[in-house]
């Protein structure tokens, strides 16, 4: 594939010419963050002598993102050869996003790249790097607004790397989480204007885990009060009413009174559905 070969190169030829002796990848442990922390690792061991770059890890502790990322985060920066930092930051009582509002995305980015652009100078580090890639333009991300205002780079936008070619290099690095499925903040779970709370997530979190634990890749338990919302992939679903009876079981320990089947299927931004909806978008929505 001449043009995946292409991007690849111009992937690591984009790293080598970061300036300063350090780059800071803001890092989950999902693929996108993945690829560039280790093309960013890759430029740094071709640098010798007084010129070799250090390369931070920075990952994010905080009760909107599932559990098991923390783990994976370690454990794959690990693997790549950086320095892992974690930062703990609480979104929900410092970043005005505890009513969940439309621009959640956008309050949390500008929170949390401020807080890494502070460590980031702290340490003396001039790039800072974050995953999005060339398919979240095509997709409601208020989120990029804050990192742009910021200078944070997006690497993978700007060189136009869909997540399909991203997936694709982390296989040819040999990153074991090239076929990891995304995991997007526990906070796009819930309803805009719902009221998050560290339980609420945690109760999710738990959901999601246990259909994992059934072997369904794509899962999302999308909370509606006391509904629970279930997506999984449309070639799955045969298999998950299979197991009704216990799927219902786990999630109604969980605290909710109802289960059901999303029929479309999963499909990532479901939530966003209604910013778009006639009736339900006006002239300040900022979904325009």
């Amino acid at each position: 594939m001449k043009e995946l070969g292409e991007k690849r190169e111009a992937l690591e030829r984009y790293m080598e010419k970061l300036p300063g002796n350090a780059v800071m990848v803001a890092f989950s442990g999902g693929v996108d963050s993945s690829l560039l922390l280790a093309a960013a690792c890759r430029a740094a061991a071709s640098c010798k002598g007084p010129d070799k770059k250090r390369v931070y890890a920075a990952t994010v502790h905080t009760s909107l993102h599932p559990v098991r990322d923390a783990g994976v985060a370690e454990r794959v920066a690990k693997e790549l050869g950086a320095d892992h930092l974690v930062i703990g930051i609480d979104e929900l009582k410092d970043a005005d996003i505890a009513d969940n509002p439309s621009d959640r995305c956008y309050r949390c980015k500008k929170f949390l790249f401020t807080r890494l652009l502070e460590k980031a100078e702290e340490l003396g580090v001039t790039a800072v790097l974050e995953g999005s890639n060339a398919d979240d333009t095509f997709a409601y991300r208020p989120g990029i607004r804050a990192v742009k205002e910021l200078g944070v780079r997006s690497p993978l936008m700007e060189l136009g790397l869909t997540k399909q070619e991203v997936r694709a290099l982390a296989a040819q690095y040999g990153i074991s989480v090239a076929d990891r499925p995304s995991a997007p903040c526990l906070a796009t779970r819930f309803p805009y204007g719902t009221r998050l709370s560290p339980e609420r997530m945690r109760q999710v979190d738990e959901g999601e885990q246990f259909l994992r634990s059934l072997g369904f890749y794509n899962v999302r338990l999308r909370a509606h009060g006391s509904i629970a919302r279930l997506e999984v992939d449309k070639k799955d679903m045969a298999r998950l009413l299979e197991q009704a009876e216990a799927v219902t079981e786990k999630i109604k320990a969980l605290g909710f009174f109802y289960v059901t089947l999303d029929l479309e299927g999963f499909r990532s931004g479901s939530m966003d559905v209604p910013l778009f909806s006639p009736g339900t978008l006006d002239k300040d929505s900022p979904a325009r």
